[in-house]
């Protein structure tokens, strides 16, 4: 049976985010890093993980991303425009 999976790109400012969604249990890993360790910042693990949250899936999706250019938060909003679709 092949797995569902859910593809977005997100953009922000000069960061670009390819952002894929499989079902899963809600890791979230920015650059093969965990969300925190790659930003670094509670603050933009939030702004990353508001769009799950805001629909209750945050447990039902995990989030594997690849984002380029800009700053910290520029990438962060990125991934979660890519996250939130469209």
């Amino acid at each position: 049976m092949a797995q569902v999976q859910f593809y977005g790109t997100g953009r922000r400012k000069n960061a670009v985010a390819r952002v894929y969604l499989v079902p899963g249990e809600g890791n979230v890993v920015v650059n093969n890093k965990q969300v925190l360790d790659y930003f670094g910042r509670k603050t933009l693990d939030m702004v990353v993980r508001q769009p799950l949250e805001l629909t209750n899936s945050t447990a039902r999706f995990d989030v594997m991303c690849k984002v380029v250019g800009g700053g910290v938060s520029g990438q962060a909003g990125a991934v979660r425009h890519g996250i939130a679709g469209r």
